[in-house]
Parts: structure tokens; C-alpha cells; sequence
């Protein structure tokens, strides 16, 4: 197998120098200890008072913001000994484990140092810092400075031969070929992956979604403002870590060879979320987050694999949410309807489609800025006419600002989602029985996104996004394609709305405008399929969760909330545009060092 790339074309890798002068050996101890010192220090007391959430006044156990700097340090010192060729520990860096130990160095020290910072803030003085505070700062100080001086090869790489395969690409490490390059690039040359057995490999996956479990179920639980936020930089960085160690690429591959067991797998970790809880309060965040998730992964189909610019998707949520709540027997609707659950979802759904083939069929003809101003116009027209209808400047319909109101519980088969019900000794809460019903219906988007992605209508799609002339000059008929996406997404934005508006028992015009500090609003749900990562399944998914916590874990910050996310949105998009989950065609196009590379077949070599 000879296979050539644009950017390499030298036998052996190339090595830059690190950012300190540092020899490598003494570079390399120092990360490795100073891991291990960070570890140590979170057995300390930090503070003296209690003060100060978390609990930092206690010696010989981590709590609070502890934990998650010892986290920080545990994968620093298990990278660096892995750098060392430890035996045993070859399987945590396939991709080479310099970039890692230098994120998880950074995980460390950006942790520590926000919670010592956070620490004489809160109480007023240097002085209420204890020793173990002192330390842990000069011990990812130390860390970090050494795995800085660490020098950065530029290996030659070596893809997937195409006439492989699958089992052999899999040996390789390339299933998701693109994501093993682009590792490849930043920290060392993949190892092969040594073959499995399937049981094995489904127990991998396993743990590693019990594992996201747990992240998720601490993270949305997090009791107060410096721990989230602690929370998000350790597993921002930490996953970045993970990634560039090579291990997201080898449980991408995983995933890809099992795809229905990690399907279902998922499915049953996040329905195992609300056993996980001793009340209703989070479950009521998660079912949120669901809903606000499934309309991205909708509107991921009209921006991510269509290129359409919807900034109005969210008059879509409220159509099906405003249908659902008329006909479900709320003593506030003028109709007196009265319809089961699963009509009242359907009914929804069918009036968003309706309705977002009413507003494409006139104006998908345009194109770009255009378009979006229309969509933007279609969400305002939609918040307008809903307060409009309240028997005074029209028709009484939707009670105007008011809403509709009373909006009954669900009803299914004769089980009361409004009430708590005892299941196998888990008492689960009214919130919890919705999370559950919502997560039923994210799993059904999921598959007919997945489905519609790669059918013949998906790469029509795909190919008005990449470039609509070329697509109607090879025959696709662009105004039907873009229709039928705009009437699909509005559809899945319609199911997600029926649901909605019995979690909250109210419908309101406020709740469906362009851009508010509080999601879902079309603002944010653009912006949750940007930075999830557009035309992939997970992106979204990722990016609505984030957006939806966000807002609701840093109340504190009050008005300044959208000064902080709309920072945070720039640094994201100039260090990763392509999103946290990225679509690798849209990673190519946005990273033109990341050469496709030329491969020859076996025949030619």
C-alpha cells in the first residue's frame, strides 16, 4: 500500500521546537510530576472557611471544584506516562499523546487557577487561601510550563487504502478517516488499533456511554455558579484532550462498525437520567433541553445539510406548540376540541408543515441574504398575529398575550404523565415521565433525520448546499428539494412543539421571538447548529444542550449574559468554525492545511 499526501512528502517527521527553552526529557518530567503533584494538592485544603461553595476547608478529601482540577491532573500524569512508552498505557494515546498532555495541562491549570482567582474574589483576600491553595497554582503553573516546552512533530502521514476493507480500515484506526488525520497532525502518528472481539467492542461503548452519562448527569446538576463553569472548562479541555490523543477518532470508528448498538445504547443512557435523580428539578432542565435540541437537529436539516439561512425556524415550534395546545382541551381554546395526545402531536406537526410549505413555496426562489430576511420577517409576522388574535385586534383565537392557558397533561393509554408513578422501586416525577415521552421523540427525528441524510433526497440536499447551479444543471429540481426540506424540518419543529406546550401548560407569544437571553428563540437555535456542528446528527444535539444550560446555570450574570455567550461564540468560531462535531467535509473546506490526500491503489504502487 503506497499512499502520498499533499503536505508530506518526506519519509520521516518533522519536529518544531517547543514554546520554552526547555530540554525535552526535563520538559516531559516536569509534566509528568507536576501531574501528579496537581493530584496530590487536591487532597489539601484550599481555603480555611467554608464560605466559599464546595467545601474546600477539608483535609484529605477533594470536593467541589477539587475534583474536577484532580480529574485535570489524573489525564496529565496518565498522558505523560503514556508519552514515556509505559507499557500498559499505549491504548490512551493512539494519535500520540504530546497534544494531549499539553490540553490536559491546560484543563488543570485553567481550572485551578479560575478557582483560586474565584476563591480570594469571593472572600476578599490572598490570606484566605490555605497552603494547599498555593500549591496547587505552582503545580499546574509548573505542568503547564512543561508541557509547553514539549516540541511539536509533524509526522508523515499514512490513510486508509481504499481497496480495504472495513475490518482493515478499522485496524488502522480510520473509520472516520479525516478526524484520524487531522490527530495525526497535531500530536504523533496513530497506532494501529489491535482487533477486538465484538462483545468486547460493545462493551467499550458501553462504558464509554455510561461514562457520558455521568458527565452529563454532574454537569446539569451542578448545585452553583463556580462549579458549572468549572465543569465547562475541565471537559471542554478534557474532550479536547480525549480527541487529540486519538481516542475520539477510535470510538468513532467503534460506533461506526456498531452503529444500532450505539443507537440504542444511547437511547437507554439518557433514559436512565431521570433514575439518577432524587426530584423533579433537573429532569424538568433535561426535558427542556430535549426539546430544544430536537428543533436544532430539525433546523439542521434546512441550514446544515440544505445551506438554506432560516433565522425565523422558531414560529415553526410555536405553530405546532399553539396547534397542539387549541385541540387538547384547554378551557382557554374558543374550539372546545378535545383530542387524544397522539392526535394533538400529529395535528401539530401537520400545521407546521402547512404552514412552512405556505411560506417556502413563495419565497425559496431566493436565495442567501434575501431568504433569511424573508424567514426573519415569516417569525415576526407569526409573534405578532399570535398577539393580535385576542378578540380585540382580531379574531379571539389565541387569547393574545395571555396565551392559551390550563393546557391539560398528557394522557397516553391511561397513563398520567402529570402524576409521579412508582416503577421497579424509582419513584419517577411528572417531569421525568415527560423527559421520557420527549426522548421518544427525539430518537424518532434522529432516524428520519438519519434516514432522510442518506437517501437520494439527502444528497440533493447536500448538493444545492455545496452549489445550487451545478445541482439543477445535473438535473435536481431545486425549488422541490428545498421545499421538501423546509416542510420536513418545520414538521420535526412541530412534533417537538405538541410536547411543549403540556410540559409547560401554557403557550405565549413571547416565547417564539428572534433573540432573547432565554432559549428557544431563533437566535439561538442557529446558533446551537453552528456550534454543534452543521449536517451532523451529534452537533446539534451537543450545541442545544450547551446553549440551553448555559443560560439557565449563569443567571448571575443578568443582563450581561448575551454580552458573555456572543464573546464566547467569536473565540469558538475563529479556533473551530467547523463546530464540536464536525461534518469532515466541512472541516476540509474550513482548514485548508488538512489536505485530502491523493492515494494510489495497490495496483498502481
Amino acid at each position: 500500500m503506497t499512499i502520498i499526501t499533499a503536505d508530506t512528502a518526506q519519509t520521516t517527521p518533522a519536529a518544531d521546537k517547543g514554546f520554552l527553552p526547555i530540554p525535552e526529557k526535563a520538559a516531559r518530567a516536569l509534566a509528568t510530576g507536576g501531574g501528579l503533584l496537581t493530584v496530590a494538592s487536591c487532597f489539601l485544603s484550599w481555603t480555611w472557611t467554608a464560605a466559599f461553595p464546595g467545601d474546600l476547608t477539608v483535609y484529605g478529601y477533594p470536593g467541589g471544584l477539587q475534583w474536577l482540577v484532580l480529574v485535570g491532573g489524573a489525564l496529565t500524569t496518565l498522558f505523560g506516562l503514556a508519552s514515556y512508552g509505559v507499557k500498559g498505557l499505549g491504548w490512551l494515546a493512539p494519535a500520540g499523546a504530546d497534544a494531549a498532555l499539553k490540553l490536559s495541562a491546560l484543563a488543570a491549570f485553567v481550572t485551578a487557577w479560575y478557582t483560586v482567582i474565584a476563591i480570594v474574589a469571593k472572600l476578599g483576600a490572598l490570606v484566605d487561601l490555605e497552603p494547599g491553595g498555593a500549591i496547587v497554582a505552582l503545580a499546574t503553573l509548573a505542568t503547564l510550563l512543561g508541557a509547553l516546552a514539549l516540541p511539536f512533530k509533524r509526522p508523515a502521514l499514512e490513510a486508509a487504502d481504499p481497496d480495504d476493507g472495513p475490518w482493515d480500515q478499522f485496524k488502522h484506526g480510520a473509520a472516520n478517516q479525516w478526524t484520524t488525520v487531522k490527530a495525526s497532525f497535531a500530536a504523533g502518528t496513530p497506532t494501529p488499533a489491535r482487533a477486538l472481539p465484538s462483545y468486547v467492542e460493545i462493551l467499550i461503548i458501553t462504558a464509554v456511554l455510561a461514562l457520558g452519562l455521568g458527565v452529563f448527569t454532574y454537569g446539569i446538576t451542578t448545585p452553583y455558579q463556580e462549579l458549572f463553569i468549572g465543569f465547562l472548562i475541565c471537559a471542554g479541555f478534557g474532550f479536547a484532550a480525549l480527541g487529540k490523543a486519538g481516542l475520539v477518532a477510535r470510538f468513532t470508528a467503534l460506533t461506526t462498525k456498531h452503529r444500532n448498538v450505539a443507537l440504542v445504547g444511547a437511547f437507554a443512557a439518557a433514559a436512565a437520567f431521570p433514575l439518577t435523580q432524587t426530584d423533579d428539578q433537573y429532569a424538568n432542565l433535561g426535558v427542556n433541553i430535549l426539546i430544544f435540541a430536537t428543533v436544532a437537529l430539525g433546523l439542521n436539516i434546512v441550514v446544515g445539510l440544505t445551506g438554506l439561512l432560516d433565522l425565523g425556524y422558531v414560529a415553526f415550534l410555536g405553530v405546532g406548540a399553539y396547534t397542539a395546545a387549541l385541540v387538547s382541551g384547554s378551557p382557554n381554546s374558543p374550539f372546545g376540541v378535545h383530542l387524544p395526545f397522539w392526535a394533538a402531536l400529529l395535528v401539530g406537526a401537520l400545521a407546521s408543515m402547512v404552514f412552512g410549505v405556505l411560506i417556502g413555496a413563495p419565497t425559496l426562489r431566493l436565495r442567501g441574504d434575501y431568504l433569511a430576511i424573508v424567514t426573519l420577517g415569516f417569525g415576526e409576522i407569526f409573534r405578532i398575529s399570535m398577539n393580535n388574535l385576542d378578540g380585540v385586534s382580531g379574531p379571539d383565537v389565541t387569547n393574545g398575550p395571555n396565551g392559551i392557558a390550563n393546557v391539560p397533561n398528557v394522557n397516553l393509554f391511561g397513563f398520567d404523565f402529570g402524576a409521579a408513578h412508582t416503577i421497579a422501586g424509582f419513584t419517577i416525577g411528572r417531569f421525568a415521565n415527560y423527559f421520557l415521552l420527549m426522548l421518544l421523540i427525539t430518537l424518532i427525528v434522529i432516524l428520519v433525520f438519519r434516514r432522510s441524510a442518506e437517501s437520494r433526497i439527502g444528497r440533493a440536499w447536500v448538493a444545492i448546499r455545496e452549489d445550487e447551479t451545478a445541482a439543477e444543471a445535473m438535473g435536481i429540481n431545486g425549488f422541490r428539494v428545498k421545499l421538501i426540506a423546509f416542510a420536513l424540518g418545520a414538521t420535526l419543529a412541530g412534533f417537538a412543539g405538541a410536547v411543549q406546550a403540556h410540559v409547560n401548560y401554557t403557550v405565549t407569544p413571547d416565547q417564539y421571538v428572534f433573540a432573547n437571553a432565554v432559549p428557544p428563540n431563533s437566535a439561538f437555535l442557529l446558533a446551537a447548529v453552528v456550534l454543534g456542528g452543521m449536517g451532523t446528527i451529534s452537533g446539534p444535539l451537543v450545541g442545544g444542550a450547551l446553549l440551553f444550560l448555559l443560560p439557565n446555570k449563569l443567571q448571575s450574570l443578568g443582563e450581561y449574559q448575551l454580552l458573555a455567550f456572543g464573546i464566547a461564540l467569536v473565540i469558538l468560531m475563529r479556533l473551530r468554525p467547523e463546530g464540536l462535531i464536525p461534518n469532515r467535509r466541512n472541516q476540509l473546506e474550513l482548514h485548508k492545511d488538512l489536505e485530502a490526500p491523493t492515494v494510489l491503489s495497490k495496483a498502481g504502487a
